[in-house]
């Protein structure tokens, strides 16, 4: 027997193409197969968690979070760099100096 699905009137879907690199798309379809979940609610919950944590106040140091693997993993960034942060400064601004001569 053939049956029809209801539209619900009041939701109204678009659709939105979104390019991933290979990391991406790897972790995407882990979470596919960890959690059983269509890769287009997978999609709509991280929008709606990055919502929840970015469109709403945070208490002081909440942006910390963010600031955690924000350099990426490239092989030359330094591995001491939160204990070591004046003097890789220092050495940038001495370099940008430099090459401003």
């Amino acid at each position: 027997m053939y049956s029809k699905r209801r539209r619900d009137p009041d939701r109204v879907r678009e659709p939105v193409q979104v390019y991933l690199d290979r990391q991406d798309r790897d972790l995407l379809e882990q979470l596919v197969e960890s959690t059983g979940l269509p890769r287009t609610e997978l999609i709509r919950r991280g929008l709606r968690a990055l919502a929840a944590e970015r469109l709403t106040s945070q208490p002081p140091g909440g942006s910390m979070e963010n600031l955690i693997g924000a350099f990426g993993d490239a092989p030359d960034d330094p591995a001491d760099l939160s204990e070591r942060h004046d003097l890789y400064l220092a050495q940038a601004l001495e370099r940008e100096q430099r090459e401003d001569r």
